[in-house]
């Protein structure tokens, strides 16, 4: 059994590490994939529930590996000097990603555990991957620039990091995407894909880590050392997929639409509305 327990954690960290980045939904992905998993019938809903917000962080590990560089300059040149303008500081970059993170902050720990226990669920995942999926369609058609410059080449101002941060409240609820609503966000504030993708990942960096600690703080007492082990391995193969997941993300992006990500959605949402129908999902 706890073999078994084990390697559905694995399995559970490969989707993590392939869809955190993507538009479609990594959260919406893991619950669908948890249930079908039977994943329940080795854990409590609220460990589960933990489980598949506290791997998002290997994934979130995964940029900071990537984007080393760019975050040890950022430190490096913090404050402004003779050298350094004010929007070419690292203060001044970090203070435009706290502002895009403060509305999801406020939200997301005021509604969290009303969001998990009211739509971690396959019918709304299956709702917000179609609603997205629409929405992701018609956004790329009228927002969507033809630029590509990266974000080292884009400068961010605070109303665009508002609208940016905006967007990403949309995600708290599941089946959404952070990536895909602040990639949307990104474009009306005026960024190519290229950069509103990378400074999503930036701003999953404090997101994510909030929330992580913040679902541990809540499970820690009452977790079992297989629990603390399945965590553990579903961390660690998140981190190694979307490693390789990133890169690729962003080269497709230079080169594609995103529009291949939004029919996906809306399949797999019908695909999810279909097993539900044949009463194949775990009442949890």
């Amino acid at each position: 059994m706890d073999l078994l327990f084990a390697l559905k954690a694995l399995l559970l960290g490969v989707v993590e590490g392939m869809t955190e980045f993507l538009p479609v939904s990594s959260t919406g992905h893991l619950i669908i994939f948890a249930n079908l998993l039977k994943f329940y019938d080795n854990a409590d809903k609220a460990y589960v529930d933990m489980f598949n917000m506290v791997i998002q962080l290997g994934a979130i590990l995964a940029v900071i590996v990537l984007y080393r560089n760019k975050i040890i300059d950022t430190i490096k040149n913090l404050f402004p000097s003779k050298k350094t303008a004010l929007k070419d500081s690292g203060f001044y970059f970090w203070s435009m990603v706290l502002i895009s993170c403060i509305p999801a902050g406020i939200i997301g720990i005021k509604y969290n555990s009303l969001v998990k226990e009211k739509l971690f669920n396959p019918l709304t995942v299956a709702c917000a991957l179609f609603i997205g999926g629409v929405w992701m369609l018609y956004a790329e058609s009228k927002l969507r620039t033809k630029h590509n410059r990266s974000l080292s080449e884009t400068s961010i101002t605070p109303w665009q990091a508002i609208i940016v941060g905006a967007f990403q409240v949309l995600s708290i609820v599941p089946g959404v995407s952070r990536s895909a609503s602040t990639i949307i966000g990104g474009w009306v504030a005026g960024f190519s894909t290229v950069a509103a993708a990378e400074y999503s990942f930036f701003l999953a960096i404090p997101v994510m880590f909030g929330q992580s600690i913040l679902n541990i703080l809540e499970m820690q007492a009452k977790l079992s050392p297989m629990e603390w082990i399945s965590l553990g391995i579903g961390f660690i193969v998140s981190f190694v997929v979307a490693l390789v997941v990133i890169d690729g993300f962003l080269n497709f992006l230079t080169k594609k639409p995103m529009k291949v990500f939004a029919i996906y959605r809306i399949i797999f949402a019908f695909v999810v509305l279909a097993i539900g129908a044949l009463g194949l999902f775990v009442p949890v």
